[in-house]
């Protein structure tokens, strides 16, 4: 007699399923980032800030309007509304917004209606011919579909957290964007009353280099000195038109392009007019250094904000690895003749709760989690390094400003005394113990000095404006909690 071995193995079944599940189901373990934020307040400032510190307030949010310029002013205003980076960041904040928005629509209940008719012409040649050539067959179905993930553990809600945080670092890089643009816009235009300061002293040593041109012939034609000295200052006259030539030629580019950083065409820059520039301001940071400037740096906010989204994304990946539940229904009409569509016989209805667990996803999940690990380990990098960025911006900017007032000091000194040697030097000419020459070649280290002075003021300027924009600009974006990215799992 044959004996049916088939019985046994299903008893068995069971717990061959129960082993394939346990065994197939993923695990978390040994997956975790590898870094925290660091705390700034741990960097070492206090001898570089030493002497600096003081009750002066952040910068306003207009810091330009303190060298009290109306047409710097006015420039601004046309960039703020007209930049393209601007429009090109606020473009970004509506995308991110609008990813935000499909997230937060995937953790809801969905409900979706359809309508259908099909038909089929079966062919006389497979059909016999009472059914086919030409007869046709319909069926009508309208449903509604109902389906919810309960989503047990969190991770879609997570997902929208990410996407809303990633929303928020678009939003404080509009503020990033306003703030680089305000700071081109202060350095080009610190660069254009340099250009014109260049060109005033370019003329002047071009006059100066015409009177000793013009002593030379009148010595070479008298007999009294050879062309030597007339061919050496011909070369002076030559050399200063070509600087103050490329001195022209530099308002030119910079007035072009300030034109396009405030958005505007080319005959916007042929508007503007010398620049008006007050003195700068003294090199003053407020006492909070350096934990507050985190809070008014835009783009170190916007990296804390990335680092929240990275969080999310850990939490998210964590959650595919448990059980979850969806439910879900559908309730409708079918029938294979459009007239009884509506007849209550035509009636269906299904649905009921599922329940999906992770078996044999292993290492497509952990290789997940370990990628979002990878992410947050990069945001987390990413704020360091622009919290590094930021103090080293403020200390080159003090640093600069501190050298770059010794030295207008001194070469103001310097020029000082090189005005009164030149004219004890003019005063002897005119009582007739001296020669024009002399007083022509006193001039000459004048000239030198006052170009030396304007190199100097223009880069206090910019460092004052660099101050400014390394201390946030008077931006004061929302900035996340610094607590819960520190206590990732």
């Amino acid at each position: 007699m044959t004996r049916d071995f088939r019985f046994p193995f299903l008893r068995l079944l069971p717990a061959v399923l129960v082993a394939a599940v346990l065994s197939g189901c993923a695990s978390t373990h040994g997956l975790a980032p590898a870094s925290t934020p660091r705390d700034a307040d741990t960097l070492a400032v206090s001898k570089t800030f030493e002497g600096r510190l003081s009750d002066a307030a952040w910068p306003a949010s207009d810091w330009w309007h303190a060298w009290g310029d109306p047409q710097l002013d006015a420039l601004m205003a046309d960039a703020l509304r007209d930049a393209p980076s601007i429009d090109a960041a606020e473009a970004r904040v509506r995308k991110a917004q609008a990813q935000a928005g499909l997230a937060d629509e995937a953790r809801r209940p969905g409900v979706r209606g359809t309508a259908q008719y099909s038909g089929a012409y079966l062919p006389e040649s497979l059909i016999p011919e009472n059914v086919g050539g030409g007869e046709y067959t319909g069926v009508s179905l309208i449903d509604l579909s109902f389906a919810y993930d309960l989503d047990l553990w969190g991770g879609k809600r997570a997902r929208w957290e990410a996407a809303v945080d990633q929303a928020h670092a678009a939003e404080v890089d509009v503020q990033h964007a306003r703030l680089m643009l305000t700071g081109n816009i202060a350095r080009g235009y610190v660069a254009l009353a340099q250009a014109h300061d260049l060109v005033d002293t370019a003329e002047r040593e071009q006059a100066r280099a015409q009177g000793m041109l013009d002593l030379a012939r009148r010595r070479v034609g008298a007999g009294l000195d050879n062309t030597l000295n007339l061919r050496q200052a011909e070369s002076a006259v030559a050399a200063a038109r070509q600087q103050a030539d490329a001195g022209r030629q530099r308002i030119d580019a910079l007035r072009n392009a300030l034109a396009a950083l405030a958005g505007q065409g080319p005959d916007r820059g042929l508007a503007l007019q010398r620049p008006r520039l007050g003195a700068s301001a003294d090199a003053a940071l407020p006492s909070l250094l350096p934990s507050e400037l985190l809070g008014h740096r835009p783009d170190v906010v916007a990296a804390r904000w990335r680092v929240e989204a990275a969080t999310r994304g850990i939490d998210a990946s964590q959650a595919e690895f448990r059980p979850n539940v969806n439910l879900s229904a559908i309730v409708g009409l079918a029938t294979g003749k459009l007239g009884d569509l509506f007849d209550p016989k035509s009636a269906f209805a299904t649905g009921g709760p599922a329940i999906s667990l992770p078996i044999f996803q292993g290492r497509r999940l952990r290789a997940q989690l370990a990628g979002a690990d990878a992410d947050y380990d990069l945001a987390v990098a990413q704020y360091d390094q622009a919290v590094l960025g930021a103090l080293r911006e403020v200390a080159d900017a003090l640093q600069a400003s501190r050298t770059l007032d010794a030295q207008i000091a001194s070469t103001r000194e310097a020029r000082d005394a090189a005005a009164r040697a030149r004219d004890v030097l003019a005063s002897r000419h005119r009582a007739g113990l001296g020669t024009r020459i002399d007083v022509l070649n006193a001039e000459r280290p004048v000239l030198q000095l006052d170009q030396q002075l304007a190199a100097l003021r223009a880069q206090r300027a910019t460092a004052s404006a660099d101050l400014a924009i390394a201390l946030g600009g008077g931006t004061t974006p929302i900035s996340p909690s610094l607590s819960s990215a520190s206590n990732t799992p």
